[in-house]
């Protein structure tokens, strides 16, 4: 299994909280890439409920990771 930014970013508008089978399930619907499927099948799946993507990909960059002022833009 592996994420990028563009793979993660399919499920950002995810309906979170959200288990596997949800998450599947929106992917299909959405049109994600066949790679973010293959990577939420890959999920051990124990019946938990994911919050958010940095649930299933700890190394999610949050806005606060990237260096630059909104307001200058």
């Amino acid at each position: 299994m592996y994420w990028t930014l563009e793979l993660a970013s399919k499920l950002e508008d995810a309906p979170w909280p959200a288990t596997k089978e949800e998450l599947i399930d929106y992917a299909i619907r959405s049109g994600a890439p066949l790679e973010v499927l293959e990577n939420l099948q890959e999920i051990e799946d124990e019946g938990d409920v994911y919050d958010s993507i940095e649930d299933i990909w700890p190394d999610y960059p949050s806005k606060d990771d990237f260096l630059w002022n909104d307001d200058e833009y």
